[in-house]
């Protein structure tokens, strides 16, 4: 678990203690819903590289039901362009199939291209783009 820890801090940003938390809960959480992490390791037995996988009811730019869903990806970057994250995404469709979805969803954020490119490369399409808005609620 440290070394998916450090990849998902390298992926997103902040404390370490939050990533250990979610990583806990992504293993023990809510038996309702269905997860699976795959690591990607080299030949010294390393882990460079992770998927993490939901299925989802709804999924924009899916017909809904279920539907596989990216929620994390990530290769450390001396281990990019070298297929390992083709492999993640291989292995990645072989659960969903094995999970009974027909469909496969991700996002990507607008301004990382790189990710973009990624994802096209391996097959998928984009279905939409959308900027999201926060208000914070006065509650007192």
């Amino acid at each position: 678990m440290p070394d998916w820890v450090r990849m998902r801090g390298a992926l997103w940003p902040g404390d370490e203690a939050v990533h250990l938390a979610e990583a806990k809960r992504f293993f023990g959480g809510d038996a309702r819903i269905e997860t699976e992490v795959l690591l990607a390791f080299d030949d010294q037995r390393r882990a460079i590289g992770f998927a993490e996988l939901s299925v989802r009811n709804i999924v924009d730019g899916c017909e809904p039901g279920r539907v596989a869903y990216l929620e994390g990806w990530y290769v450390d970057p001396d281990a990019r362009r070298r297929r390992v994250g083709a492999a993640l995404i291989t292995a990645a469709e072989a659960w969903a199939v094995a999970q009974g979805c027909t469909e496969f969803g991700s996002d990507v954020l607008l301004d990382n291209e790189v990710s973009q490119q990624a994802h096209r490369a391996l097959g998928f399409e984009e279905t939409d783009r959308v900027i999201n808005y926060r208000k914070a609620l006065n509650t007192k």
